[in-house]
């Protein structure tokens, strides 16, 4: 697969675009739901009332290189540019030590991203347009403030059972399981804010097909049609296996906080050719109301 660099694409930007433009539906249902959770103003006050991410801003900062202008610029351009095309305001970036590639997004009150030095190794500059305006998406969406909180105090429940909060184990497992699904649901809206940074499906497609495979020295070999193709097969398998898929989701997604990769990206897919961003590119978007 032949490196992309910044410099090939020429790209749009969305003046006042909304989150309506481009959020997905499970996203908002997941996220109402998650809401009509009787124990989750109560978790959402410890949350606060601990300074939990204040901490967790710190603890970021004294394990990472914030990137400027004279500091890592290329990922930092493109932090800039991708808040232009989303116009929003640019986050803070910094850049860890770690050998898994990831990135993620965090700071309710100083929203910052902060990106895995193997994710750098992993995915070429154009690559790199759709996981920072992923985790764009997910500041722009508001999605900062539950994902700190799931990270940080839905362990502590599950370690403290029925002593954290005074709350009953049904009530835990209920509050988790809706986390969890609204993690895995506002995944599928961060991509979409991913292409609509990249501007391309295939530069999309590749960079969720890397992530998947993870950095290795034949990743030139690597066809993201080939991987289009195994996420359609998934997704258009017989009964027989579908129980399958069923039971790997009880056993493994249910608990997770992202989705499938195959789902993701054929998930992307999807709204790629349902025109939706077509309609964007050409400037048919929800903007933000005065």
């Amino acid at each position: 697969m032949a490196q992309r660099t910044v410099e090939t694409i020429e790209r749009r930007t969305f003046p006042e675009i909304s989150l309506d433009a481009f959020v997905a539906e499970t996203d908002r249902k997941a996220l109402a739901a998650l809401q009509r959770v009787p124990l989750l103003p109560k978790v959402i006050s410890k949350f606060h009332e601990a300074g939990a991410d204040r901490w967790i801003y710190c603890w970021n900062m004294a394990m990472s290189v914030r990137c400027g202008p004279k500091q890592y610029g290329t990922v930092y351009r493109i932090v800039e540019e991708c808040s232009d095309i989303l116009d929003m305001p640019s986050p803070e970036l910094y850049l860890t030590n770690n050998p898994f590639p990831n990135a993620f997004a965090g700071g309710i009150d100083r929203p910052y991203i902060t990106l895995r030095s193997s994710i750098i190794d992993t995915l070429d500059d154009q690559q790199l347009y759709h996981l920072i305006g992923h985790e764009l998406g997910h500041i722009k969406a508001g999605h900062i403030l539950y994902k700190s909180v799931a990270m940080v105090l839905m362990p502590l429940l599950e370690m403290l059972g029925r002593r954290t909060f005074g709350l009953g184990d049904v009530a835990q497992i209920a509050l988790a399981s809706a986390f969890f699904e609204w993690s895995r649901q506002a995944e599928i809206t961060a991509d979409r804010a991913g292409l609509l940074c990249s501007q391309d499906f295939s530069t999309s497609a590749s960079a969720n097909m890397m992530l998947t495979g993870g950095p290795n020295r034949l990743a030139h070999e690597a066809n993201e049609a080939q991987f289009l193709d195994q996420a359609r097969t998934y997704q258009d398998m017989n009964f027989m296996d579908s129980i399958g898929k069923m039971m790997v989701f009880l056993y493994y997604g249910m608990g997770s906080t992202h989705p499938m990769p195959v789902h993701r990206v054929q998930q992307l897919e999807q709204w790629y050719e349902s025109g939706a961003f077509g309609r964007i590119l050409s400037g048919n978007y929800s903007k933000e109301t005065a």
